[in-house]
């Protein structure tokens, strides 16, 4: 099933505030938040099934919208900061309640998402429509009553994480202890408790000392599902760093480094641009790591640092157009991929609303399309095919035909059922295995 998030369609810009900028599900999958570049927050609730219409399980539908930031101004250094929203994380579920971090560049957010259907009538001090009563007229006391209303989902602020970060928000991550989370930027990663606003702790800082010898950014970062002490973080260089707090405080020498070095004879001009990590992914099991470059999606194991244990050619036939990629931009496109919930299929973005599917276990692997042609309710996919050159079958698409202005960036997928959520600019769909 598909949900398109907006009416009419409209020539999007790379600005447009409907351009859907990450998704993500809460732990239970009960529950997907999607945040714009407009600063909007967009909570989906799984309808429950019921016995009449036990189709209907699995469809999403709007929850709770909420404005999460807004754009602000830096007068210190004249510059304008985005309400865009980078990333979305959900804490597990404590209570009645739900809670989501979620970050723009420079500051990030704890929100609370909660109902209400009840509200307390029967004040003393004031009358029925809010006003203050005058206290010499007060002369019984009442009992305030809870009377039932129509059910209000309240998004509210709970903290305001900010003025810690000099560089751009990348990615934010919880740790399994719950009581802290980092963010990170281009050269530093700070530890937040979750509790306190005002100080963060810095756990790395790889900005040197003269930035004209920069030669690195961090692109992406990650705590080990169940290890708390255990971070990972990647490089615009290609390289992943696992580090342990446990080891140091500042967490500047890596305990594990992991990298592929490049085939000489494959050298080019853009191979430090391509081999640039926009993504990185422990396992659900925390024995692996997952990769993602501009052309391929790798699994390393986190016990072999020399070589990943599998890659996969996302789009191996755009090789032969990075000039023009560069030209327009998509070279520096940020793909990010996501493990089903058993950790045997991985997921990743591509360029004409394509999305690729891996099998770990079969080695078999699928490109679907993700538009509104192919989008109707109880629709099955056909596979795609990409063809280079050369003669091109009827059901296939040539490589100079790729529309490169639509792409799918940011996908999610449920925690333990076969449910995918799929970012295409400004539109969100949701697929699903197809049940019996």
């Amino acid at each position: 099933m598909a949900q398109p998030r907006s009416g009419r369609p409209h020539k999007l810009t790379e600005r447009d505030p409907d351009i859907i900028s990450t998704v993500e599900f809460n732990p239970t999958g009960e529950l997907l938040a999607t945040g714009d570049k407009g600063g909007r927050v967009v909570v989906f609730q799984r309808e429950q099934e019921s016995k009449n219409q036990p189709h209907r399980r699995g469809e999403y539908n709007v929850y709770s919208t909420f404005q999460s930031h807004e754009p602000e101004f830096d007068y210190l250094k004249s510059l304008e900061i985005e309400e865009k929203i980078n990333k979305i994380r959900w804490l597990p579920q404590q209570n009645a309640a739900y809670f989501l971090l979620s970050t723009n560049d420079k500051t990030v957010k704890l929100w609370k998402i909660s109902e209400r259907d009840k509200r307390p009538e029967g004040y003393n001090l004031k009358d029925e429509e809010g006003r203050i009563r005058d206290p010499a007229t007060i002369t019984a006391l009442r009992v305030p009553v809870l009377q039932p209303m129509d059910l209000m989902v309240e998004a509210t602020p709970r903290r305001v994480f900010s003025n810690a970060h000099t560089y751009h928000i990348n990615s934010i991550s919880v740790s399994n202890d719950y009581e802290t989370y980092m963010s990170t930027d281009d050269l530093r990663i700070n530890l937040w408790n979750l509790e306190i606003t005002n100080q963060s702790f810095n756990i790395v800082d790889i900005k040197p000392a003269n930035m004209e010898e920069l030669t690195e950014v961090i692109t992406a970062a990650e705590f080990h599902p169940n290890q708390c002490n255990t971070f990972i973080y990647s490089s615009s260089k290609g390289s992943i760093r696992l580090c342990d707090m446990r080891a140091s405080a500042l967490c500047d020498n890596h305990s594990k480094f992991f990298e592929e070095p490049e085939d000489p004879s494959n050298r080019s001009f853009f191979s430090e641009i391509i081999s640039s990590i926009s993504d990185v992914k422990f396992s659900h099991s925390g024995r692996y790591l997952m990769t993602r470059d501009y052309l391929t999606v790798k699994v390393w194991d986190l016990n072999m640092e020399s070589k990943p244990l599998e890659t996969y050619q996302v789009h191996d036939y755009l090789r032969s157009k990075l000039c023009s990629l560069y030209e327009n931009d998509c070279i520096f496109d940020k793909f990010e991929c996501v493990w089903n919930g058993s950790d045997s299929v991985i997921m990743t973005g591509s360029y004409n609303n394509f999305f690729r599917m891996f099998d770990r276990n079969t080695k078999r692997d699928v490109t679907l399309e993700a538009s509104r042609e192919n989008s109707k309710p109880r629709a099955i996919l056909k596979p795609r095919k990409v063809c280079v050159g050369g003669k091109r079958r009827k059901d296939e698409i040539s490589v100079d035909s790729l529309d490169f202005s639509k792409k799918i960036l940011h996908t999610a997928w449920h925690p333990s059922e076969n449910i995918i959520a799929v970012a295409a600019t400004n539109n969100l769909y949701i697929f699903q295995d197809k049940v019996n």
